[in-house]
């Protein structure tokens, strides 16, 4: 059979060329990234316009993350069946059109449907668009692409749903998704005129139709289980129950199959290489602990210190600065250091970060909470240039898209987690905190009984004075479940601080990713 050569055997791109590949792929990550969170924000009013409840409007958000979890695995093997070059533009001109049709959906049944479409059908674009720009890139400069791949997955989770916010409140919701179009056509304007001609090797390799039926009722199970988990209070629900369990057994069995199979659907030997299985561990754990504390602090912004979406934006925003500054620059000179010292220092600023956090208390001002999220930048810019770096250190292009797809459904998987945990731990831990604080409103307590007398001098009534009172129990617990959530992350991060020097280091010679591990 008559195959394109691969990229191995092509020179990189260079000039005009390389500056709009660098412009399209990163470009299509940020799209994807933010559609992945932008719709969170705008549950309830979707669900209204819909004329839908709250719990039945979270399927927006669960049926895509599911369908794109199952489909994230998958893109080594569509590549080669396919070719990386063409899988990637019909995703992303197939993400645009099942957009289209989320924004113009009429109903609950219907929105739902185009977004498992959206979600499978653009599955593939962001772990495509790093493979992209990586087997495009000159060896001694994939540093600086990974740089710039990665800031804008460490900025859209951010913006998403400072962007859903906005939409929804001032346009029609359909515009969360409307906007994806205009941004996909861009980025297949600009990739067709680069990767024109550079195809990559086709296999006409079979296909395990068991295999991916495990895999989509292991992957699909979990990810629903975790969608799922809060609403049903975890495992006291015999369906949460049900889930893992499914979710065990269907990724136990794909594991077992394939290890059995001539053609494995995954390519899992990924795993056998160091650097790989702890670069994954590594940024898996990491987005955990990042993604729930981005997910927390708005809530505690909003709900205990009467902060609007938008000033809450306003405060969440400044950790997408520096990453833009710091990126470049660590991109450029990260072959003269230690790669798994820049790592360390990512997670000493996520530490550091957290433990100050911790301190929150109700008198804490928007400096308080601006500040640490400016310093957070720089503990990004340090984190995903440097562990994707490490992770792809000496694999071969016609591996690269597999080994992507399966790193970025782990990053998925686990940012999923910890946005689950952090939530189900903060909310019980405010539980405890209350009932707690509550017991001190007792007659017999002096404590509360001088707490009494000084709001009934203020003009309280006795139950205007115990209702006044049973706000700042709830308020007060919230925001110490919340410093409690701050510190078992900043312990985490210490934990991974060892992690890190389980890698091998780079090799000063390597150039980057497409080098070899040092001896």
């Amino acid at each position: 059979m008559s195959v394109a050569p691969g990229f191995a055997e092509r020179p990189p791109l260079s000039g005009s060329r390389l500056a709009l590949l660098t412009v399209a792929m990163p470009l299509a990550t940020f799209m994807q990234v933010v559609d992945a969170t932008i719709a969170n924000v705008a549950v309830p009013t979707i669900a209204g316009n819909l004329g839908a409840s709250f719990s039945q409007g979270t399927w927006i958000i669960t049926s895509y993350s599911v369908a794109n979890a199952i489909v994230l695995p998958l893109t080594g093997r569509l590549a080669q069946r396919f070719g990386e070059v063409r899988l990637f533009m019909w995703s992303t001109a197939l993400f645009a059109l099942s957009s289209l049709a989320c924004g113009l959906s009429g109903s609950l049944a219907s929105l739902v449907f185009f977004r498992i479409l959206q979600g499978a059908l653009g599955g593939p674009m962001m772990p495509l668009a790093q493979a992209l720009l990586m087997n495009n890139y000159p060896r001694e400069r994939q540093v600086m692409a990974l740089g710039l791949w990665s800031m804008t997955v460490s900025v859209a989770p951010v913006m998403g749903p400072i962007l859903g916010g906005v939409i929804s409140d001032s346009y029609h919701w359909g515009w969360i998704f409307f906007i994806n179009v205009p941004v996909a056509f861009l980025v297949l304007l600009l990739a067709s005129s680069v990767l024109r001609g550079r195809e990559t090797r086709l296999s006409r390799t079979s296909w395990s139709a068991v295999s991916f039926g495990f895999l989509a009722l292991g992957v699909g199970a979990f990810q629903m289980m975790l969608d799922r988990g809060k609403e049903f209070d975890w495992f006291n629900s015999p369906f949460i129950v049900a889930l893992a369990v499914t979710a065990v057994v269907g990724l136990t069995l794909l594991l077992l199959w394939d290890r059995r199979s001539p053609d494995p659907l995954l390519d899992l030997g990924l795993f056998r290489r160091r650097n790989f299985c702890v670069g994954t561990a590594l940024i898996s754990l990491g987005m955990m602990l990042y993604l729930g504390t981005v997910v927390l602090l708005p809530l505690l912004l909003q709900s205990r210190f009467g902060y609007t979406p938008t000033w809450a934006g306003v405060a969440s925003a400044p950790v997408g600065l520096l990453p833009v500054v710091l990126t470049p620059l660590i991109g450029r000179n990260l072959h003269k250091v230690d790669v798994r010292l820049v790592i360390t220092v990512a997670f000493a600023i996520f530490l550091g970060v957290m433990a100050v956090r911790a301190r929150f208390s109700p008198q804490a001002d928007l400096a308080f909470m601006i500040v640490p999220q400016f310093v957070q930048g720089a503990a990004l810019a340090c984190f995903f240039v440097p562990i994707t770096s490490l992770t792809f250190i000496g694999l071969p292009p016609a591996r690269m898209a597999g080994a992507s797809g399966l790193f970025n459904c782990a990053r998925t998987l686990f940012a999923a987690v910890g946005a689950s945990a952090v939530t189900t731990i903060w909310e019980r831990r405010e539980a405890w905190h209350h009932a707690r604080l509550s017991g001190l409103i007792d007659p017999y307590n002096p404590v509360w009984g001088d707490r009494l007398r000084t709001l009934t001098d203020l003009g309280f009534s006795p139950e205007q004075a115990v209702g006044y009172v049973a706000r700042q129990i709830t308020n007060q617990g919230f925001i110490l479940a919340g410093a409690e959530v701050y510190k078992l992350c900043a312990f985490c991060f210490a934990l991974m601080i060892g992690l890190t020097w389980l890698a091998k280091p780079m090799s000063k010679s390597g150039g980057g990713p497409g080098g070899r591990p040092a001896k």
